[in-house]
């Protein structure tokens, strides 16, 4: 069997009284995709930051390519292969769009001499792919909600990630505008990369996820195929309310 990207062994994450996350375990093969869902204050964000390095465990273990990074810094992460977005978007202000996305291709790159014009061609091949090479001299605070949506999965892709972390990336988008991202995620996903996903929009874990974890009061309820996690009693009265259980 070959090692997980991503492994997660009993990990916790206490604030005072409050147990936030609770004893989870949990893999990511190379190229997987594994959708993350449950009720709000379930503790999905805290296990990315677990995993992201923003917040330290209590108790538990991660490991990425099967060396333990418990210990490690978010930035010796990122420099690893684990890149994010955040629920809260935030461009470099004052910063064109191609700029925005070529900090990230210099970030990613172990040459710290590595030419500002070379980053830029890198990050002109990014945009392509999320299809934002029409703005890229535009600046990126003056971009849409779901270009910057876009701007913020091209800005993670060009760190070369092996694996990303997405924290609702939909929030706030209409239906037409969920498609766009869900294609610019499969996109994504095109590349190699390994992806766990945080989505309350269902129709987009379900198309996009090869696997759902299911988070309620901290606790992983259950693992498995999509469908047959959708349709399980705990997650309808988990996720989706006690009167639709």
């Amino acid at each position: 069997m070959s090692t997980p990207l991503l492994e997660i062994r009993g990990l916790s994450k206490r604030f005072g009284g409050l147990v936030a996350v609770d004893d989870v375990n949990f893999c990511i093969a190379p190229g997987e995709t594994l959708g993350l869902i449950g009720p709000n204050g379930a503790g999905k964000t805290t296990l990315i930051n677990l995993i992201s390095g923003s917040v330290t465990p209590t108790t538990g273990e991660i490991l990425f390519e099967g060396r333990s990074i418990t210990s490690a810094s978010a930035f010796r992460r990122a420099r690893q292969g684990i890149g994010r977005t955040f629920q809260i978007m935030k461009p470099f202000p004052g910063l064109s769009v191609l700029d925005n996305v070529a900090v990230g291709a210099l970030f990613g790159t172990s040459t710290t001499a590595k030419a500002l014009r070379v980053a830029r061609e890198e990050a002109r091949e990014w945009l392509e792919l999320m299809d934002l090479s029409r703005h890229a001299d535009q600046r990126a605070d003056e971009l849409g909600g779901p270009d910057r949506k876009r701007l913020e999965l091209a800005k993670a892709i060009a760190m070369k990630p092996k694996l990303l972390l997405l924290d609702e990336v939909m929030a706030g988008l209409n239906h037409v505008e969920i498609d766009d991202v869900i294609e610019a995620i499969r996109k994504v996903r095109s590349t190699g990369i390994s992806v766990l996903v945080i989505e309350h929009v269902i129709k987009a874990v379900q198309s996009l996820a090869d696997r759902l974890l299911v988070l309620h009061h901290g606790k992983q309820i259950i693992e498995g195929a999509p469908d047959a996690v959708l349709a399980d009693p705990r997650v309808i009265e988990a996720y989706l309310g006690r009167r639709r259980a």
